[in-house]
């Protein structure tokens, strides 16, 4: 994604600086390819950039972050990676004073070769503009989310935590049903299921409304894994979920908004 976004900038016009010292070799690579302008230290590429972009692994968030403040960087500093909106106001609070920090996330694969990236930004207007015009026609096309950071990393969890629960979710419903011999007839009930539960809200009341049956059924899903020496975690955790909408049994025309509310805990209600 670094190198992909590196691409954008350079062939919108931008000099892109990256830092070779302590780097892989394939790292060195894809950002040679991508035409950025490689340096030794931090300190000199910091000396020369106005805007820094942070895409990295989500556990070094705050490492090159800290990395970056301990430089004196006063510049625009955008952190587009996949952490919580705490941490990233954590990165701010963090900073120099003087220096901006935006909040990025972005959806999509890596821009380029057709493919189109959104990129959504919170924090300052001058810093937000500043970013975005870095990308202008470019395939990263910029959205504004929030004026204050946290927003857009809100924005990227909540997505995430959908996104990638249910891809883990499918490969333990396809371990289970190797186990029992049965994958193809899971494959073929799963090719007739409503895929559009995401972009569907509306659907979530229904959803609270049978909770009290499907909870148990959970419990039950839980004990086949088990059975079958596979993890039993996420099983156990929707049933744990559902049990929060116990209460709207068989209400099915309940507000959205209700059904939602339920799922804090009891004492943020």
């Amino acid at each position: 994604m670094g190198a992909a976004i590196t691409a954008e900038l350079v062939s919108g016009g931008h000099e892109a600086l990256s830092v070779t010292k302590g780097r892989s070799e394939s790292t060195w690579l894809r950002g040679r390819e991508a035409g950025a302008t490689a340096y030794d230290s931090l300190a000199e590429a910091l000396s020369r950039s106005t805007v820094v972009l942070s895409v990295c692994p989500p556990q070094a968030a705050e490492d090159v972050a800290a990395a970056v403040a301990a430089h004196g960087f006063e510049g625009v500093y955008v952190d587009v990676n996949a952490i919580s909106p705490q941490r990233v106001r954590r990165i701010a609070d963090e900073t120099r004073p003087g220096s901006a920090v935006v909040d990025g996330a972005v959806f999509g694969q890596p821009p380029g070769k057709g493919r189109a990236t959104r990129l959504y930004l919170a924090g300052a207007d001058s810093a937000v503009e500043l970013v975005a015009s870095l990308f202008t026609d470019s395939a990263l096309h910029v959205c504004r989310v929030g004026d204050t950071p946290g927003s857009a990393s809100a924005l990227k969890m909540a997505f995430s935590s959908y996104q990638k629960a249910a891809r883990t979710l499918a490969g333990i419903a396809h371990a289970l049903a190797d186990a029992h011999g049965v994958g193809d007839q899971l494959t073929a009930e799963a090719e007739v299921m409503i895929s559009a539960i995401l972009s569907d809200p509306e659907y979530l009341p229904s959803v609270a409304a049978r909770a009290w049956r499907w909870a148990p059924e959970m419990e039950e899903v839980a004990d086949t894994l088990r059975a079958a020496d596979l993890p039993t975690d996420m099983a156990e955790a929707s049933a744990r979920v559902l049990a929060y909408w116990e209460q709207d049994k068989d209400q099915f025309d309940l507000p959205v908004v209700h059904t939602l509310s339920q799922l804090r805990s009891e004492k943020s209600r």
